[in-house]
């Protein structure tokens, strides 16, 4: 029997034993090595605050039972294949959190050699500022914001950051975030601060305050990329004063969408496990527990009582 991580009910998870079938034709058997949570979306699962109209919509690829729960939900593991053409080969698979699993061999993604095991559960999050990459379309010599430095938002002021001429400024209230911006290599400041007359913000802080200053910060004919999911909760949006007369725009990127039609979900991780080889991105990973330990994690990181950005999940070998 193998083990894996459920949310009970909202706020109560357990780790259950779960039976484990031989892989068929053209599929694999994978061993975990590392999981990530990734905070916001997790968390928002973890209380039960996906709405019931989202409940299709926010379903993981392999996720097992139906929200608020019992709900067996994740979709960053990292593991080596047992079996096959591939075994012994390091593959990142959007499967939620269980000591090993059994998939389709496409469903698992190789993880280049260049790229150690416990970063790779980045993948999905790098993933998703790719993509919102290619929604933002940024131009040579755009001046822009990334709010929010959680996860998805640092990763995106990362590659922006790499743009030709631009100015990127990555923007969160708590001044403690400038060192990870620090270990990313992109400029920080907290929004009193902010450069305004920005081409493009990218807003991920999931905060109305933090979509009304996206809005403040831009210039005329500026575009915000809106990044945050918000879950049940309702949102405020500042679209009177000046908003129309200075012809702003608020664009949704959505990452179970591809963003761009030359290019398919396995390409898009591709690039973002390419992107990995980059040491910088250790930086998004701070803080680390035991698979075990999960049902008492998770509660914290809920709570804000547990500080991370993506929480490292480590599994026993066997």
């Amino acid at each position: 029997m193998e083990r894996a991580f459920w949310v009970q009910s909202p706020g109560e998870g357990e780790i259950r034993a779960v039976p484990l079938r031989d892989p068929g034709p053209g599929e694999v058997l994978v061993r975990t090595l590392f999981s990530g949570v990734s905070r916001g979306t997790e968390t928002l699962v973890f209380r039960g605050g996906v709405p019931a109209s989202q409940h299709d919509v926010m379903r993981a690829p392999f996720q097992e039972g139906d929200f608020p729960g019992p709900v067996k939900y994740g979709y960053l593991n990292v593991g080596v294949v047992q079996n096959g053409e591939l075994q012994g080969k390091t593959v990142f698979c959007l499967y939620p959190h269980q000591t090993a699993y059994v998939v389709p061999a496409s469903a698992v993604t190789l993880v280049p050699d260049d790229v150690p095991p416990g970063r790779a559960i980045l993948a999905g999050t790098v993933e998703t500022a790719v993509n919102a990459v290619w929604d933002a379309r940024p131009r040579l010599g755009d001046r822009i914001a990334v709010i929010g430095a959680g996860m998805v938002g640092c990763s995106v002021a990362k590659l922006l950051s790499g743009f030709p001429a631009t100015r990127v400024q990555l923007v969160d209230v708590d001044p403690k975030q400038k060192e990870v911006a620090d270990a990313l290599g992109v400029d920080f400041t907290t929004p009193e601060d902010a450069l305004g007359d920005c081409d493009l913000v990218v807003h991920a802080s999931a905060t109305e305050a933090g979509l009304a200053k996206a809005l403040d910060l831009l210039a005329p004919e500026g575009e915000v990329v809106e990044l945050s999911w918000y879950g049940d909760r309702r949102v405020s949006v500042p679209l009177g004063e000046n908003f129309h007369s200075r012809r702003l725009t608020i664009r949704s990127s959505q990452v179970g969408t591809v963003a761009r039609p030359d290019r398919d979900y396995a390409q898009r991780l591709g690039v973002a496990l390419e992107l990995l080889a980059d040491p910088a991105f250790e930086a998004l990973v701070n803080a680390e527990c035991a698979f075990d330990d999960l049902p008492s994690i998770l509660p914290r990181l809920a709570a804000n009582e547990l500080s991370a950005r993506c929480l490292r999940v480590m599994y026993q070998p066997q």
